[in-house]
């Protein structure tokens, strides 16, 4: 029994790696997107930040908690490299969300927990939408009120690095 079981789990594998296979052949200029890895010691130290709960009225309330190696760069001018998430519909951004992960690979952020993402309002010209990478430069700070709608952790005055 135990023998037909492994059996038939290598031939369901077998049979799965044929039609991937099969299907990349009939497709060879499918688009699959991809991304470039955009983690570096900034994005880890973004990623640490965890929200303490409590309950008020019965209702919870999440506030954000920043770990040491994150609240070190508070009000400090960092690169970080990413993918614009747009806000606002629109082909031109001053205001977006900047993620680890490129926007068309969304739909996989639940398997593994959301992306760490910041919020960019740029110093001055807006950012034309793309879906390759980009790099900004400017200053982190730790939004004060993020129940009132905006994002925990923001760049502000930034400027794209080319």
């Amino acid at each position: 029994m135990k023998k037909n079981t492994i059996h038939l789990f290598l031939l369901i594998c077998l049979c799965m790696v044929g039609v991937a296979k099969a299907q990349i052949g009939h497709f060879p200029d499918a688009n699959v997107p991809d991304h470039t890895p955009m983690m570096n010691s900034t994005w880890e130290a973004i990623d640490k930040m965890m929200y303490k709960v409590t309950t008020e009225n019965n209702k919870k309330i999440y506030t954000p908690h920043y770990p040491p190696a994150l609240k070190a760069l508070e009000n400090k001018i960092v690169e970080l490299p990413g993918y614009l998430v747009p806000l606002n519909s629109g082909r031109n951004h001053k205001t977006f969300m900047l993620s680890v992960l490129p926007v068309m690979q969304c739909m996989f952020c639940g398997s593994n927990g959301i992306p760490p993402m910041v919020e960019i309002f740029m110093k001055t010209d807006a950012i034309k939408f793309t879906e390759e990478p980009i790099k900004v430069k400017g200053k982190m700070v730790f939004n004060p009120e993020p129940l009132k709608g905006n994002a925990e952790i923001q760049i502000v005055d930034a400027v794209l690095v080319k």
